[in-house]
């Protein structure tokens, strides 16, 4: 990821945090909870990327990190928005996982037919910045980063308010 000079030193726009139960139920929840923190600069086809990102994440948490721990476990969501960039962290209790190696050992041809296995590739091709790293509390986190240029005119083409 590319830093702007300084860039940890400018106002937040808005953070805020989730706490859901490891059920795939949840994520309705955790989109809608998503959808109120979206503000006007942020262009359209970016949150969209975005939350794409964080259903992904959540549910690989949710379906792998979680697989064999109870209904009940946690899983704790926090997003930052800053004056041009996003931040999606999402900390589960799952064994440790090198996400950059696994991105790695994958074939270049996605099989779509495959029951699984697309959701990391998504998720490395949307952000600018992604890490999933253990964390002393034994946890793991899910860094997501996504840059984006406010109200940039090219990354809402896609995108029409009046539909």
């Amino acid at each position: 990821m590319t830093k702007v000079k300084d860039s940890d030193k400018l106002p937040k726009f808005h953070q805020a945090d989730l706490q859901v139960c490891s059920d795939l139920g949840e994520n309705d929840k955790v989109l809608s909870w998503f959808e109120q923190l979206h503000q006007a600069p942020i262009p359209k086809k970016v949150w969209l990327q975005c939350e794409l990102a964080l259903a992904e994440g959540f549910t690989n948490a949710t379906r792998h990190a979680h697989k064999y721990l109870p209904r009940e476990t946690l899983i704790d969501i926090e997003v930052t928005i800053y004056t041009n960039y996003l931040k999606i962290k999402i900390w589960d209790y799952g064994q440790p996982f090198d996400l950059l190696e696994w991105l790695k050992q994958q074939p270049t041809q996605t099989d779509i037919f495959a029951g699984g296995g697309r959701g990391i590739k998504l998720m490395y091709a949307i952000a600018d910045d992604i890490s999933y790293t253990r964390t002393s509390d034994n946890r793991n986190c899910l860094l997501i980063v996504k840059q984006y240029w406010p109200d940039s005119p090219e990354d809402n083409d896609s995108y029409d308010d009046d539909s």
